[in-house]
């Protein structure tokens, strides 16, 4: 099974967002290590929680601090950045560590309406992510009226399914990440597969699964463990940020206070959509999943409250990699 990583820097309480981007690193440099496939960054502005706004800038120190790791975002925001600018990023990167970059790019806007007016953009024109898509296409290409420079080899493009990302990649010819509500989508995979026209990039459709995942020796403490995690995205309905990760026990006694509400439910929720339990039972999952969705890839969002309990996860999904060249 080939698996990667995405991290999101996510804060603790009492913790700076310096340390959380520092543990990214120094988490990066773990999985290089261990053999895992892919590390990705992520682009989040302005959201109490999360410290990594930046991920080209982030990829950049985690590549000049391993060896053979690929390095990527999930993703760069297409609405946010000129597409000139993004494809002179990642043609830089791909120029500073050849062969090991991964271009990933979303279509979402800033998470609250304050972030996206500081973000100068409050809203898309129909087709316009498509057309910048494009465009950043063209731009890593040489097929634009001007050249992004450096010039080299274009780093791969991989599409996350947001804002019509899944139909995207299809009619592209790219390979899309899929996660949330659409791994459950059996017709919106059967679309991206059924559609997909391959590409100078792209011969066959190339499907990577976002997945929460928690490994602990029984099944219960690995759903305990999701537990911040998922409170800290419950809350977000009502406080607009991914506050910073509590305690397991502190979210069980914040669960007990509100035991009918709705954000009990959505905590639940959000618990039996990750693959959590016992190295067999996450194996088994993860197994499934692929099966199921015809996803080629686990991108795995391992978030613990204590860091020892992400490197054990992290240590059981290097077990299930199996390292491959064919991949995009």
């Amino acid at each position: 099974m080939r698996v990667s990583l995405l991290d999101r820097s996510r804060t603790r309480v009492g913790e700076s967002d310096a340390r959380a981007v520092t543990t990214t690193v120094e988490r990066a440099v773990r999985a290089d290590s261990l053999g895992l496939h892919r590390f990705w960054t992520a682009e989040h502005h302005a959201v109490p929680g999360i410290a990594s706004a930046a991920p080209t800038v982030l990829a950049s120190t985690i590549a000049a601090r391993t060896e053979r790791i690929r390095v990527g975002t999930g993703g760069v925001m297409v609405p946010h950045h000129s597409p000139l600018v993004i494809a002179e990023q990642a043609l830089l990167l791909e120029a500073l560590y050849p062969g090991r970059i991964d271009l990933g790019l979303g279509g979402s806007l800033g998470f609250t309406a304050p972030v996206r007016r500081a973000l100068r953009r409050t809203e898309l024109a129909p087709g316009e992510y498509a057309a910048d898509l494009d465009e950043v296409r063209a731009f890593l290409g040489g097929a634009a009226d001007v050249t992004a420079r450096p010039r080299v080899a274009a780093p791969p493009v991989f599409v996350l399914a947001v804002k019509d990302g899944l139909a995207l990649a299809a009619a592209r010819g790219l390979p899309a990440v899929i996660g949330g509500p659409a791994l459950h989508d059996a017709d919106a995979v059967s679309a991206y597969v059924e559609n997909f026209r391959p590409s100078a990039e792209l011969a066959e459709p190339y499907l990577i699964a976002n997945v929460d995942v928690s490994v602990a020796d029984d099944e219960e403490h690995a759903r305990a463990l999701l537990l911040p995690e998922a409170w800290a995205f419950a809350d977000t309905r009502d406080v607009g940020e991914f506050r910073p990760l509590r305690p397991v026990g502190d979210v069980i006694a914040l669960l007990e206070a509100e035991r009918s509400s709705r954000k009990v439910r959505a905590v639940r929720s959000w618990v039996d959509a990750a693959a959590a339990g016992t190295p067999e039972q996450v194996a088994a999952a993860l197994t499934e999943l692929c099966d199921r969705t015809g996803a080629s890839e686990i991108l795995a969002n391992v978030s613990t409250y204590d860091r020892s309990d992400t490197e054990r996860t992290d240590r059981l999904l290097a077990s299930l990699h199996a390292a491959s060249s064919t991949s995009p």
